[in-house]
């Protein structure tokens, strides 16, 4: 299998794929085989989030790691998405603009390379909604 069509094969890189518990309505991302509070009664389904959110929490990357330095100063965020589920994700905009409660909304942007030759690699950031 050649690299794109493995990194195409991850469903929730791409899509903001988790799962839904049908017992107890909980949604999970990255996506679980089993939900903790229903175990056994769980009923695990794939669900597609919305992909819109709220800040919960922010800092600003000055220094960033080798191969993100063009990238600063760039903003990493908790964002809850509106099914319950919290991730970390970069928020594409002016670090002053982000504000602990705002609104946000997912789109497909590039994360990064292998190398100066390599592979490059697509997901999920969010933007101001």
């Amino acid at each position: 299998m050649n690299v794109p069509r493995f990194w195409r094969r991850i469903p929730n890189r791409y899509n903001l794929i988790g799962t839904k518990c049908e017992n107890c309505n909980t949604c999970y991302f990255p996506p679980r085989s089993v939900c903790p509070p229903c175990r056994r009664k769980g009923v695990i389904r794939e669900y597609q989030f919305e992909g819109s959110g709220k800040v919960i929490t922010h800092t600003t990357i000055y220094s960033a790691p080798e191969g993100f330095s063009k990238m600063t100063p760039y903003v990493l965020a908790i964002v809850e998405l509106d099914e319950g589920p919290r991730l970390t994700a970069q928020i594409v905009c002016d670090p002053s603009e982000v504000k602990i409660g705002m609104r946000v909304k997912s789109v497909f942007r590039k994360l990064g390379e292998d190398g100066p030759d390599g592979v490059i690699y697509y997901g999920t950031k969010f933007i101001p909604a």
